[in-house]
């Protein structure tokens, strides 16, 4: 629009009426929620900008395309803007992205995501599982003093597929076996006593020495001491890596002791399950391939840590640069 006409057109707000008033607000408001992720996305995107193919650090501005300023690198001469390569690549509707990480921010089902933010079901689908991608690699690089590790079981689930490799379950059914066996997920949660928390979905049936090793060992701390229940994986675990463990025989009905290192349980973590399960069971069910997304979302949210959208998007782009 050239000047005169928006000036003209401008000078008319002032004589429209409360109802028109709302609706060239909710026609503006995604504009102004795109300049907002363009500034976030530039906060970022200075320091740690380079070819998504080739890596180099030397490009120069080469136009603009989708909202987005886009370069030209020096070396390879292949054109990117700063989100070329990441899960948010291609998706539309920026002005749209903050509003949808404040539904996120709510734990909102997908139909509830869609009308909120004014998107169709499937693309509320699609941006929560993009957004989770990295969203879900934000954890501590460590677990320090006592660490109490435990794992809970949620029937497997292929909700969404076309081709099930088994007979299917009405509304989700429930396992056909007793006690553990090869129809549940099993999910490791890791938490030390300061809140720092780790978790993996391990795979079907009971966790092995070898998950451990591949989940577990990498982020514990060589001097700390591992409490668990009373799984003999955890005492084969902490022998062969020459850990500190101690733990508590629930089935006996002890939940607490006390050591020279400390008081001994598992609370803490079994806590974390509770409130993942109460928190999950409004979604009425997640497809396995999906749980290490569900488990980020959650750690994200627990105990207020991320408490904005603005710290929900900073994660999600910062996370974006640093898995290049």
């Amino acid at each position: 629009m050239k000047a005169p006409r928006f000036e003209k057109w401008f000078a008319g707000l002032t004589l429209l009426n409360r109802p028109q008033r709302k609706r060239v607000q909710h026609a503006l408001h995604p504009a102004a929620g795109l300049e907002q992720v363009i500034a976030l996305i530039d906060k970022v995107r200075t320091q740690a900008r380079r070819c998504p193919r080739c890596d180099c650090t030397r490009c120069y501005r080469h136009g603009h395309a989708n909202d987005l300023q886009r370069y030209r690198c020096r070396d390879c001469g292949r054109t990117f803007n700063d989100l070329t390569g990441t899960p948010l690549a291609r998706l539309r509707c920026k002005g749209k992205w903050l509003d949808y990480c404040a539904a996120l921010l709510a734990s909102c089902p997908i139909r509830q995501s869609a009308e909120r933010v004014d998107v169709h079901r499937n693309t509320a689908f699609r941006w929560r599982h993009r957004f989770l991608r990295w969203v879900k690699l934000d954890r501590p690089q460590c677990l320090t003093g006592i660490v109490e590790a435990d794992e809970m079981f949620l029937l497997e689930s292929q909700k969404g597929s076309r081709n099930l490799d088994r007979p299917p379950r009405k509304r989700g059914g429930r396992a056909q076996r007793r006690g553990i066996s090869r129809e549940l997920d099993c999910i490791l949660v890791a938490r030390d006593r300061s809140g720092q928390t780790i978790d993996a979905v391990t795979g079907r049936g009971a966790v092995t020495v070898a998950q451990l090793t591949q989940h577990l060992l990498p982020k514990l701390d060589p001097q700390a001491l591992l409490v668990s229940d009373a799984n003999a994986a955890y005492r084969a675990f902490a022998s062969k890596h020459r850990i500190a463990h101690q733990g508590v025989n629930l089935r006996a009905g002890q939940r607490v002791r006390l050591s020279a290192a400390g008081v001994i349980h598992v609370q803490n973590v079994n806590a974390y399950h509770q409130r993942f399960r109460q928190w999950l069971a409004p979604f009425r069910g997640v497809a396995s391939r999906y749980l290490p997304n569900y488990l980020g979302w959650r750690w994200a949210l627990d105990m207020g840590r991320i408490a904005t959208v603005e710290q929900l998007f900073n994660i999600t782009v910062k996370l974006i640069y640093m898995k290049r």
